[in-house]
Order: C-alpha cells, then structure tokens, then sequence
C-alpha cells in the first residue's frame, strides 16, 4: 500500500527545499561576513538595482523576496536606517512610497555581488554550461508553474 508521504512529487519538492536550505546556509554566512550585509538585504538590493528606476512597489518586493507586505516594510525601515535604500513617492499616487536602491545601495551591492558570484562559481563549477542552461529552464518553469 502506498502512502501519501511516499508520493515521488513530495520527494522531488523535498530536495528543492534541502537543496536551498545548503545553499543558504553555505552562501549567506559569506556575504554577510565580507560585507556586512545579509543575504536577504543583498537579495532586496539586486532586485531593485535590476528594476526600472532602481525601485519596485512593496507588494512586488515581497513577492520576489518571499515575505510579507508586512515583513518586507519592516525590512525596508531598517535598510533606509542603514542608507542603503530609500523611499520615494509615486508620482500618480501620494499614498504610495517606492523603496528605491540608493548610491551607497549599489556600493555594497557591487562589492556583495562579486563574493556571491565567487562563491557560485566554486558551487556550480562541477556544472556543465548546458547543464546550467537546463536548470535555468527548468527554474523558469517551476517559477511560472507556481504563480498563482
């Protein structure tokens, strides 16, 4: 008799899951001892460096980072405390602030980014060009799978 637990999908999720959490446990502790930042600020920083205008709504800030509105806002406030981002108006909407990367932002983030790209390299280095090109679209997939 199968049981629910034994299914193959549960398995395949349970090794995305452990997956990241090494990664998270070998690649975080890095940035943050080379830099000083986390890699959850480090992950808020690359995603608004990479927007348009170097800023994003929160709600989209939460969903790229996987926090809360909540917990994301809390999150911002510290790293408008630290100088890192900060909160600009919407144009359109007076209610709405945009927390938006700042110079000394872009200045960390360079310098976090070249130790996570170090890093990623000594841990996708045994990785062949094609297979990374498969992983990525395999990634894209899952992402887009999973969007409610």
């Amino acid at each position: 008799m199968a049981f629910p637990i034994d299914d193959p999908l549960i398995t395949t999720f349970g090794r995305l899951v452990e997956a990241y959490s090494r990664l998270e446990r070998r690649l975080g502790p890095a940035i943050q001892e080379e830099t000083g930042l986390s890699h959850v600020w480090f992950e808020v920083l690359i995603r608004l460096a990479r927007s348009e205008g170097g800023q994003l709504t929160m709600s989209a800030l939460a969903d790229e980072v996987a926090l809360t509105t909540g917990g994301v806002t809390r999150l911002v406030d510290r790293m408008q405390e630290a100088g890192y981002v900060e909160r600009r108006p919407c144009p359109t909407d007076r209610r709405v602030l945009f927390p938006t990367i700042t110079d000394a932002g872009r200045e960390v983030l360079d310098r976090a980014a070249k130790v996570h790209a170090r890093n990623l390299r000594e841990v996708f280095g045994p990785f062949s060009k094609t297979e990374l090109s498969t992983l990525d679209g395999l990634l894209d997939r899952l992402r887009e799978a999973a969007t409610p």
